[in-house]
């Protein structure tokens, strides 16, 4: 492929990236008042139950980065997550490639 075209496809991955987190519209608050939060995790919902359970519980460390908002955190799970499982695939690839090769080898001497 062009360079022209690899730059054209990684802009375009960005922006559909981008554009479902920019208009996203928030939810009308819910019966209770309380405001709806769109990306909610089960982190937050385990941090909550703590506080309740144990109201002193201090915790152990703090995050070294905490992300501007609930969307960039999900954002970086979601990148967490396909990195995580193209090293996967990646490896898993390459060990059946090996082991191919290696029998070819084989029947060959």
């Amino acid at each position: 492929m062009k360079r022209s075209t690899n730059i054209l496809m990684l802009v375009m991955v960005v922006v559909l990236m981008a554009f479902p987190l920019w208009r996203i519209q928030k939810p009308a608050p819910g019966p209770d008042g309380k405001e709806a939060e769109i990306f909610r995790g089960s982190d937050d919902q385990a941090k909550d139950l703590i506080g309740t359970i144990a109201p002193g519980y201090k915790p152990w460390f703090k995050p070294i980065m905490e992300p501007p908002s609930d969307e960039v955190g999900s954002l970086l799970f979601a990148l967490q997550a396909a990195l995580g499982a193209g090293f996967i695939g990646y490896y898993l690839g390459s060990a059946v490639t090996r082991s191919k090769m290696r029998r070819e080898q084989e029947k060959q001497c």
